[in-house]
């Protein structure tokens, strides 16, 4: 595929994205992960998490820049992968043991580069494995690159940070849906059936209702501070203000303990336990038909 032809793949898949995210929240929120894998490294940790289907499947050890600005951090998309990378700085074939990439390459689009600069790949000294010694890549052992590498799909989305917090929070912060089940269930807004873009989500048997799209369906105003990651609700005679994946809310000035809502893709889940309360909707939930019935008691 040549360069041209990648640059229009990668520019129509932003606009995809682009288009679908302002659809599914207000304009100026940051975009989250939505796909099905996702892959985390940690450089304080020098581990690398791969992810799917809302699981954490492994962890790896791995290798990073020799200092901390050498390893960019971000979200980064896989664009390429390829077998048996050349090492065209000192001319060493793909394949050859000699070769510092391994026979596997990963690669990122950070910074436009599109995946010629940036990698997660293999090595030729397994010794540097846990240590900061590469020029910016990610090296990985060789044997599971090479399992890796036949399980992420193209277009992951790959974070890379240096955390304190477990590999689990910290694809929950940045929208990747850890253990979380499509729930198979209706909503009932009023007594008419909702058609939703955003599916209804099961958590640890909890389950979550995207916030904004029921709020407006009970005729409710919804607004969003991306500065602040803060959303507000008019509805009736309440104003309901929430942070983001926090556990509060504030409803006319009194402080609220919730469970703390969630993202799912674009979306901000609310848990369907607190939306009475919150609200003063009613809130039924009616396990026979697998119905969340909303109602707003005029």
């Amino acid at each position: 595929m040549s360069v041209r032809s990648l640059y229009r793949r990668y520019a129509a898949a932003a606009l995809v994205l682009v288009l679908s995210f302002c659809w599914m929240f207000p304009a100026g929120a940051e975009a989250k992960i939505a796909s099905q894998d996702l892959i985390i490294v940690n450089k304080k940790t020098n581990k690398l998490a791969y992810f799917s289907s809302g699981k954490l499947v492994k962890e790896f050890r791995v290798a990073t820049g020799k200092s901390p600005e050498l390893t960019p951090e971000g979200t980064f998309e896989i664009v390429n992968k390829i077998k048996n990378r050349p090492y065209y700085k000192e001319k060493i074939p793909g394949g050859d043991p000699r070769n510092p990439l391994g026979d596997r390459w990963i690669g990122l689009n950070v910074n436009g580069t599109m995946g010629t600069t940036y990698a997660i790949h293999g090595n030729s000294n397994k010794n540097s494995i846990g240590k900061y010694v590469s020029a910016g890549c990610i090296r990985m052992y060789n044997d599971e690159i090479h399992w890796l590498f036949e399980q992420v799909p193209l277009h992951t989305m790959a974070i890379i940070t240096t955390s304190s917090q477990s590999f689990e929070t910290i694809a929950q912060n940045h929208g990747y849906a850890v253990g979380v089940q499509s729930f198979d269930g209706k909503l009932v807004v009023n007594g008419r059936e909702a058609q939703l873009k955003q599916d209804l989500m099961m958590v640890d048997s909890r389950i979550y209702i995207p916030l904004r799209a029921c709020f407006e369906l009970l005729g409710g105003t919804v607004e969003w501070n991306a500065s602040t990651q803060t959303v507000t609700v008019y509805t009736g005679n309440r104003k309901i203000t929430h942070k983001a994946l926090s556990g509060k809310a504030v409803v006319n000035g009194k402080t609220v303990n919730i469970t703390a809502s969630r993202l799912q893709g674009n979306s901000l889940m609310l848990p369907l336990r607190n939306m009475s309360e919150i609200s003063g909707y009613s809130v039924v939930w009616d396990g026979a038909s697998n119905t969340v019935n909303l109602t707003t008691g005029k």
